[in-house]
């Protein structure tokens, strides 16, 4: 028995460095170490069960190609050569008989390091002429604004949270993900520094704070407006500081005018007395900070939204402190491109007219409809589909489609696996290396692999070079190897040897900027002027009704219920789904139960035009009215028709970005009067993605 060091790449802000307790070749603990201090010796408890996601019977241990109809989960094993062989015959086939844009990647990659997201897989992708996919599901609203108003600039350390006097938290909930930031505010408040919380949902961290503001989804674009007014309208506007480093002021100060106390009242829920309140303690507060969190931009507002949040503290003045300013992603302090490094600088015109693309949030309609040139097709990997995006019924019919040759590259059987026609298995990141920044802890890590491949799993890059060969897209020059690549990456720094060395020596390294930046003063805008931005035009332009626009509720007397699906303690998106089997209910206020003469753990239907979602109502405090709450990450398995809140979430798109509008879904609810309709797909339907009939057997 031993302990072995890695670091975790998985989707959470806190970049967490790993022990490994290893017994005759097998993962038996995974605990926290300090060669990231910000880890602290402790983590969450997702990745404390990651042992049970590596050994589960749910794990994939060989290829398979599936016998029988689409969508029942029965496979035979088949050897890498057999699979692999099936895949580059069929790939081939649709290029030539209806070109390369009929092959769609499907994936996204937030639990990835740069070995196994943007390389290799870019690299085949693009050079076969594939349909081009727009990861918008999560995170293009926001990148859009902070991109927009600020280029990519570093944020405030976690570590000098205990610095600030006042701290809001909007759209963001440490106490499920990012859990490391949670002895600092500790600090921050026993210091005395107050803790203002905005989320519709009154949870823990929310009931704790000093300052609740419950705003009802989508109108987070209203109260930013409304408190830039009103720092403006009682002079607290730093104007030095807009004069100095900021351009469009006069812009958004008249974005802000409609927006009055009782107006934001009136649209948001929060009570204008607090609205007053928090406006005038932020404004007073030095310094002051605001955890900028993904929650506020999954609506019609979205990027908007982001964008007013991001201008307070300019408008505030809150810059040039310890502790002052803002943090969203930290991802800014490395300027790392893997798709350069695996010799890919976009899409090549000596192959022709760029192909198509299609938006991740658009792939039902993409998939369950005909298109021209139709997709023929689809390589999933690094991605749950059935999981995680909207309109969930045309995902089920597309995959569902007998003309669509699926491939599902993955650790486990997901539900979109019982859909595929070729099954690979994946390495998960304990069994292959990986190079991986943090975007809220700051650190660059290597990650080595702490065990061999669990069954005849193999690491993403691999795979994808193999593929590259077998298809005849590789190129002279070309970074064949991980080590070739990890050496073209770190070239990008300018310091490659010093990383290099620093890497071997302590697994982590640290940017220029700092472990701990003073924003302006140790970090400044990565706009081409070095200012902030507070009207960018070109969002002005890209936003349907202009930046900082207020689009109206989209709720109907027929629908009038907002759904919201924030993250919980379980999952990290989806992934690990498949270690809950219990049904998960949907949390409504006890007025909203009452009034629909429903009781805790009473079976309800869920519901709007798009579909529905059978499963029981849990009667919650922390739920206002007019709001309930399904999380994201669910499985099939875990409502008795095997639908999730995508069954119900629309595709619509943000303001900006063209990202998801998940919280935008309306919807209503009612007893479930009778038994199952013949169509549901319960969990006993489902369980051919986890029983015998699978590969892993």
């Amino acid at each position: 028995m031993e302990i072995r060091q890695t670091a975790c790449p998985l989707d959470c802000p806190d970049a967490c460095s790993l022990d490994v307790t290893v017994d005759n070749g097998q993962v038996v603990k995974i605990d926290g170490n300090s060669i990231n201090s910000y880890t602290d010796g402790y983590i969450c408890a997702k990745v404390r069960k990651y042992p049970e996601h590596v050994y589960g019977k749910e794990r994939i241990l060989k290829p398979a190609i599936r016998q029988g109809k689409k969508g029942e989960g029965e496979f035979r094993e088949a050897s890498w050569e057999e699979a692999l062989g099936l895949i580059t015959d069929r790939m081939q086939e649709a290029a030539r008989t209806f070109s390369g844009e009929s092959i769609l990647p499907l994936f996204y990659g937030g639990s990835n390091g740069y070995l196994t997201q943007d390389s290799a897989d870019t690299r085949l992708f693009q050079r076969i002429g594939a349909s081009q996919l727009l990861r918008t599901v999560c995170a293009a609203p926001s990148g859009a604004a902070a991109k927009g108003l600020y280029g990519k600039m570093s944020g405030v350390a976690f570590e000098d949270y205990p610095e600030a006097k006042t701290i809001i938290l909007w759209g963001v909930n440490p106490g499920v993900s990012g859990i490391h930031l949670l002895p600092y505010l500790n600090e921050a408040q026993e210091n005395g520094a107050k803790l203002v919380v905005v989320d519709p949902r009154a949870h823990r961290l929310a009931r704790k704070a000093d300052y609740h503001l419950q705003v009802r989804p989508g109108t987070d674009l209203a109260l930013a407006l409304c408190m830039i007014r009103w720092l403006w309208t009682n002079e607290m506007v730093d104007h030095e500081f807009l004069s100095r480093h900021a351009t469009g002021a006069d812009q958004l100060f008249e974005k802000c005018e409609p927006w009055s106390v009782g107006r934001t009242a009136d649209v948001t829920g929060v009570p204008e007395e607090t609205i007053e309140t928090v406006a005038r303690l932020y404004g007073e507060s030095s310094p002051a900070l605001i955890r900028c969190g993904w929650g506020l931009e999954r609506n019609r507002n979205g990027g908007s939204a982001v964008a007013a949040v991001l201008a307070l503290p300019a408008v505030a003045g809150k810059f040039g402190v310890r502790g002052g300013g803002y943090t969203m992603s930290n991802s800014g302090a490395w300027a790392l491109d893997p798709e350069k490094a695996a010799g890919v600088t976009g899409y090549d015109p000596t192959l022709g007219p760029a192909p198509r693309s299609i938006n991740m949030n658009k792939v039902g309609q993409a998939l369950a409809f005909e298109d021209s040139p139709p997709i023929k097709v689809v390589f999933v990997y690094n991605c749950n589909p059935l999981a995680i995006l909207p309109r969930q019924e045309l995902v089920y019919k597309g995959l569902a489609r007998e003309d669509l040759f699926t491939v599902v590259y993955d650790q486990v059987l997901t539900d979109t696996a019982r859909f595929a026609d070729v099954i690979l298995p994946a390495t998960t990141f304990l069994e292959h290396r990986e190079i991986r920044r943090g975007y809220g802890a700051v650190p660059l890590q290597e990650g080595l692999p702490v065990i061999e491949p669990v069954g005849e799993s193999r690491p993403n890059f691999q795979v994808f070079n193999e593929l590259c060969h077998r298809l005849g897209v590789n190129r002279e020059g070309d970074a064949e190897t991980e080590e070739e690549f990890v050496d073209r990456l770190l070239e990008q720094t300018g310091r490659k040897e010093d990383y290099r060395q620093a890497l071997a020596k302590d697994k982590i390294v640290y940017p220029e900027c700092g472990v701990r930046p003073v924003l302006f003063q140790d970090s400044y805008p990565m706009t081409e002027d070095r200012k902030v931005h507070l009207f960018p035009e070109d969002l002005d332009q890209e936003a349907p009704r202009g930046l900082y626009v207020y689009q109206e509720d989209p709720g109907t007397t027929e629908y009038p219920l907002a759904l919201i699906s924030p993250a919980t303690g379980r999952t990290i998106s989806s992934s690990l789904g498949q270690l809950y089997r219990d049904q998960v209910g949907v949390a409504m206020s006890p007025k909203d139960a009452g009034d629909r003469g429903l009781s805790n753990g009473d079976t309800i239907r869920l519901f709007n035009d798009l579909g529905e979602v059978v499963t029981h109502v849990e009667v919650s405090d922390e739920m206002p009215e007019g709001v309930v709450f399904l999380p994201k990450g669910i499985w099939c398995q875990n409502t008795a028709n095997g639908r999730t809140s995508n069954a119900v979430s629309p595709d619509t798109l943000t303001d900006l970005g063209a990202g998801a509008c998940y919280n935008d879904a309306r919807v209503e609810v009612e007893r479930k009067a009778h038994g199952l309709d013949s169509g549901d797909l319960g969990t006993a339907s489902s369980s051919g993605t986890h029983g015998s009939t699978g590969p892993s057997s």
